[in-house]
């Protein structure tokens, strides 16, 4: 019998019960056994959910306080010396520590929270292990075995899930001396030997080892620690399920096929290419798990094409055979039963986890017993041909424009050298010119009437004006702590992407389509079902308002096409490229028509234009070359005196400074304060020609450094970027903040510019 089993699930709950049980935590609003008993009754819902879905092998360890990198490292006693628990043992509170820093107080200094960075070419953000050359590993936090019995008394056949030992190393960054992460493996693997133990007693059959490097370009000495982890962890009880997704194994087929465990999980939605030659190459005693629905995206399975490949690894298979998602449901929405206000057309293209669930339970058994899913079969081949031929997805005239699009459009009028000296005399700032990247925080006041206005209970005219009110705060307080180019601080968007996907064609929106993106953020990613094309001005007329409150230079705030996608649930019927580039077209309007009403600068924010980078280095250069294309097609409709910002967080920058550099924005903020400014060393070496604001504040964590600490990391920053291309900002928005520590953070980091100016003046 095939067999239908889930990798994970969702954790932060249909009305993101965990994001809301977090943040009161941490106000001091829920103590902690409150805070534990949403944990455990939301992983007892999802486990009844998944189980009524069809799923027969639950999967345990997917639910994460904060992230589940951040738990297998507290779980491995790998903690920093700046959090180590004055108890010994390690808390919640610990744990929270490492994700979000620790404040400072009367008593002792703040910590920095770990480095933060993005899970694969995912939206997800990760907490960064941190391991010493003289690091020691000890079973340090009991989530795993607690959750494993919870489940089991509630009379579930579960699956724990660990991350494997060789991509939580991976993962790591080394602190200290150098040293090559693979001299800790033999002290990591007799840890995962006690863990399978512990389960083994606790009456688990089988464990979910999640290895997705397997995916990525490995280097030799890798692969060959791959085999000699596994031979050892061979010996350890429990049978032995490695899991791989977001691509194909590639060259690491034979290796993911020959490693001692008792089956594999391959990603036939990313990678559909690799099923023959991993059915040819599986020892013939391996379970092979099918990932044929897709974990990361929100459209209804194609049951009938995926029934084929099925069919067709059951004979050869036998019981041998399971079925999965391609990936963890993390990516994925929780319900799509929540969404009552959808088309029901466009409704019926969708699937959410819940119903993902269910296409896996229906797909295994119609495998088990043909015939018997022949309604639901025949329901999913009528609703991808409604989606195929539907007139609501395609536009001629969308098509027509992108045809016309010539090589001249993706060009700047004169290069950077020429460009930055107009600009610069229009501009009138001083040396390291401050600023903020966009956002201003959201408070409950901006929420509450932003959602009366969705729900009729003030007019237009009435929510104008709030709007405006906040807009005219944001400007005083600006003006007040003297920052040099304002913002007008983002009241009226409710995300970054979504308050532009709502004015665009060829967008649908969900009301419950929340996702996590790291800790208690969540964000609910837009859907592109259509042609894209842009009605009319998005943001001129907020904009324009905020100018008319100040004489100092305001900046438009834009979210650029390759972040609009990457960040939204994307058609599958075409190419990324096709609909990055109907998106540069949309927002390249928008552009201009802040330039023509008298904006200065305009940002245009590309945040996840290294998340979109494949994982295979083969693939790259296609990708660079279109989301490089795209920025520069929306951003090269200005004159040279106008000035183009972008900005990217949390991202590793040395595989792809050529390209940033080709995108040729005339500023680019990044996030470099987690970092201490080691960002900006492929910056230097590739002597990257124009201005660059390095973030010298960590806007997720509530710990509001000092100015002397901003000062010391520009002055790092100095050392590797001439001071007079130098902006001072924080390394991203806002808008998940508080205002008293954004207005403390904020005079802290003028002051640091101030230090910094009069520094470069005495040494002149």
């Amino acid at each position: 019998m095939a067999l239908a089993h889930n990798l994970g699930f969702p954790r932060i709950g249909r009305d993101r019960e965990l994001k809301k049980a977090l943040e009161a935590y941490w106000k001091g609003e829920l103590d902690e056994a409150g805070l534990r008993k949403v944990g455990s009754d939301l992983r007892a819902a999802h486990w009844k959910l998944q189980q009524d879905a069809g799923i027969e092998l639950l999967p345990v360890g997917d639910f994460a306080w904060y992230d589940q990198v951040l738990t297998h490292s507290l779980m491995f006693g790998a903690i920093p010396e700046r959090f180590a628990p004055k108890e010994g043992k390690p808390t919640l509170d610990t744990l929270f520590g490492m994700a979000r820093g620790v404040r400072e107080s009367a008593c002792c200094g703040g910590a920095h929270a770990q480095e933060m960075t993005k899970w694969f070419d995912t939206n997800y953000h990760y907490l960064v292990p941190e391991v010493q050359q003289n690091q020691q590993f000890k079973l340090s936090w009991e989530q795993l075995f607690e959750e494993v019995d919870e489940a089991r008394a509630q009379g579930y056949k579960v699956k724990p899930v660990v991350i494997g030992p060789m991509t939580w190393l991976w993962l790591a960054k080394t602190k200290g001396a150098e040293f090559n992460k693979l001299d800790l493996l033999d002290r990591l693997l007799p840890l995962y030997g006690e863990i399978f133990q512990r389960l083994a007693k606790q009456g688990v059959e089988w464990v979910q080892i999640d290895e997705p490097i397997l995916v990525l370009d490995l280097p030799q000495d890798w692969k060959n620690a791959f085999e000699r982890a596994y031979n050892l962890l061979q010996r350890e009880p429990l049978k032995k399920l490695l899991a791989t997704y977001f691509g194909g194994l590639e060259d690491n087929t034979g290796l993911a096929a020959n490693l001692p465990v008792d089956g594999l999980h391959i990603d036939l939605v990313r990678a559909p290419e690799q099923y023959p030659s991993i059915l040819d190459r599986l020892p013939a005693y391996k379970v092979l798990s099918l990932g044929l629905v897709n974990g990361r995206n929100i459209w209804r399975c194609d049951l009938q094409k995926a029934l084929q490949t099925l069919q067709h690894a059951h004979e050869r298979l036998g019981e041998r055979l399971w079925i999965a998602p391609s990936c963890s449901l993390l990516h994925s929405p929780v319900d799509l039963a929540r969404e009552d206000k959808l088309d029901a057309e466009l409704k019926s293209w969708l699937a959410f986890a819940a119903q993902k669930c269910a296409e896996v339970a229906t797909l295994a058994a119609a495998i088990n017993q043909p015939g018997s899913r022949d309604a639901a079969i025949a329901e999913s081949q009528q609703v991808q041909q409604s989606r195929a031929n539907s007139k609501r997805i395609h536009k001629a005239e969308v098509k027509a424009r992108l045809a016309a699009v010539k090589p001249e459009d993706s060009r700047r009028h004169a290069p950077f050298a020429e460009r930055i000296d107009l600009q610069r005399a229009r501009l009138d700032l001083p040396d390291f010119p401050t600023t903020t990247i966009g956002s201003f925080p959201q408070t409950a006041d901006i929420r509450k009437a932003r959602q009366a206005f969705k729900q009729g209970q003030i007019s237009e005219t009435d929510y104008v004006e709030a709007m405006r009110k906040e807009i005219r705060h944001a400007v005083d307080f600006q003006e007040r702590i003297g920052l040099d180019v304002l913002v007008h601080g983002e009241a009226e968007r409710n995300d970054m992407v979504e308050y532009f996907a709502e004015q665009l064609d060829g967008y649908l929106f969900t009301r419950f389509g929340w996702v996590q993106s790291y800790g208690s953020r969540c964000v609910k990613p837009a859907v592109i079902y259509g042609d894209l094309s842009r009605p009319k001005a998005m943001t001129v007329e907020w904009i324009s308002y905020a100018q008319s409150q100040t004489q100092k230079v305001m900046k438009g705030m834009l979210t650029g096409p390759v972040t609009m996608l990457m960040w939204s649930f994307p058609r599958e019927d075409v190419s990324r490229e096709e609909q990055a580039r109907q998106l540069a077209l949309a927002i390249r309007d928008e552009v201009v028509d802040l330039e023509a009403a008298g904006i200065k600068i305009v940002q245009i924010d590309e945040a996840a234009f290294r998340e979109g980078l494949p994982l295979r280095k083969s693939a790259w250069q296609h990708y660079l070359d279109w989301a490089t294309e795209a920025f520069r097609l929306t951003a090269c409709g200005v004159r040279n005196d106008t000035q183009i910002h972008t900005h990217m967080c949390y991202s590793e920058f040395n595989d792809v400074i050529e390209s940033i550099a080709a995108m040729d924005a005339d500023v680019i903020t990044i996030e470099t304060s987690r970092s201490d400014m080691e960002l900006l060393d492929a910056f230097e070496r590739f002597a990257y020609p124009n201005e660059i604001g390095p973030g010298v504040y960590d806007i997720h964590s509530p710990r509001v450094p000092p100015a002397s600490e901003m000062a010391a990391l520009m002055e790092k920053a100095m050392q590797r970027i001439p001071a007079q291309r130098l902006w001072v900002n924080p390394d991203c928005g806002l808008k998940t903040r508080a205002w008293p520590e954004t207005e403390a953070a904020l005079k802290n980091m003028v002051e640091a510019a101030q230090t910094l100016r009069e520094t470069v003046t005495e040494a002149a």
